[in-house]
């Protein structure tokens, strides 16, 4: 439609009002929003793990952590059950208690066994002249051991049926401790295998355990199947998923974590009923997992996380490299004898490899004080290198 032109003037004198403006929300400071999301970093935190968690407290000082706790809910709060209330003052008292004062301290040597011992007078030769200074036990699952060996004589303990992969494992273990443990002037405990030979001579064995206050348990995370995968939810409350560990089972171990062992039956039972091969589809070892988690738990900064046991899993196989006698050269047992890195390998398709120095008083030193398994046939080339090869 055509506007008339005596319209033009009227229009055009109307006095526009100015638009309404919109104001901008006002933005709260940025130090707010920083605030309340690290408050809620912190209560997610707080409730995956508890502050009654020693790991939940590694970036607080111990009053930090205290205060922090006293204002959470108490869901947030782990509740130990009664067994875990008593086991922990056990574990507390005999980890602070004073070590038991020896004029003659010893080493234990412990050998598990299906029967006799193919090395015996390979050990003779090691322990002659040292008779003062350890102790001998055999624990011989299948037959009673024939002894070679004046040393091995009247060292048999009672014995029960030994199971690859079954609890019966860690039961002849806890047999041996409580053996050894008899004997007051024992300070460390080795757990060796009929097919285990040593690597340096009696001297450098004994000062090598007896000069550092820790225990030699194999320990490391295995995020696969092999690993982690084994774990049931019926550990729970006591055993966390994030607390299960893996190694082989050669310790030696100082003697307060020797009667941790004995000790203990809360955790061992939980391994007993639930780490079993072949249950819900899984197979679990308790001899492979028992230790290493219960000693990641209860003193993690204890123990070296190796074994001074060698063994080659380079085959990757179900059982490690069996040596036989063309195997035994100087040159084998000088690369054995010089390794100074602990490596661990884990499982499933995604395989890391996990490698840390063998720190021996916070020093790099070589890692193997034993190595296994060989052959009988490896008897004489063993003989004629342990004087020659060790450091």
């Amino acid at each position: 439609m055509k506007i008339p032109k005596e319209w033009w003037l009227e229009i055009g004198d109307l006095q526009i009002m100015p638009m309404p403006r919109h104001r901008p929300v006002p933005r709260r400071p940025p130090w707010i929003i920083i605030l309340v999301s690290l408050v809620c970093v912190l209560l997610i935190g707080a409730y995956i793990y508890p502050p009654g968690q020693l790991e939940a407290c590694y970036f607080f000082s111990s009053s930090t952590c205290s205060s922090f706790r006293k204002w959470l809910p108490p869901s947030f709060v782990k509740v130990f059950t009664d067994d875990e209330i008593a086991a922990r003052v056990v574990v507390r008292d005999i980890l602070t208690m004073p070590s038991i004062q020896s004029k003659n301290p010893k080493i234990a040597f412990m050998f598990l066994t299906p029967g006799s011992l193919p090395f015996e007078k390979l050990w003779e030769k090691f322990f002659l002249g040292h008779e003062e200074r350890f102790s001998i036990y055999v624990h011989a699952s299948m037959e009673k051991p024939k002894h070679v060996s004046p040393l091995f004589m009247d060292r048999d303990i009672h014995s029960k049926q030994v199971v690859w992969g079954k609890i019966s494992m860690v039961d002849a273990e806890k047999r041996l401790l409580a053996n050894a443990l008899q004997d007051a002037d024992n300070q460390h405990f080795i757990l060796l295998s009929e097919s285990c030979v040593p690597l340096h001579n009696f001297d450098y064995v004994y000062n090598y355990l007896m000069d550092t206050n820790v225990s030699f348990i194999d320990c490391f995370e295995d995020p696969g199947p092999h690993g982690t995968g084994r774990y049931l939810d019926n550990m729970l409350p006591e055993i966390e998923k994030k607390d299960w560990r893996k190694g082989a089972q050669w310790f030696s171990m100082k003697r307060q974590h020797a009667l941790l062992v004995l000790a203990d039956s809360l955790y061992y039972l939980k391994f007993k009923n639930f780490c079993k091969p072949g249950m819900e589809r899984r197979n679990c070892y308790s001899d492979e997992h028992y230790l290493p988690t219960l000693f990641h738990m209860i003193d993690p900064s204890g123990i070296a996380n190796w074994s001074v046991t060698y063994v080659d899993w380079s085959e990757r196989k179900w059982h490690p490299k069996s040596y036989r006698a063309h195997d035994v050269t100087f040159e084998l047992l000088r690369n054995i004898t010089s390794i100074d890195v602990s490596v661990h390998v884990t499982s499933g398709d995604k395989e890391m490899v996990l490698q840390r120095p063998c720190l021996w008083n916070g020093e790099k030193r070589p890692c193997y004080l034993f190595a296994r398994k060989f052959n009988l046939e490896t008897l004489e080339n063993m003989m004629q290198y342990l004087s020659n090869y060790t450091i």
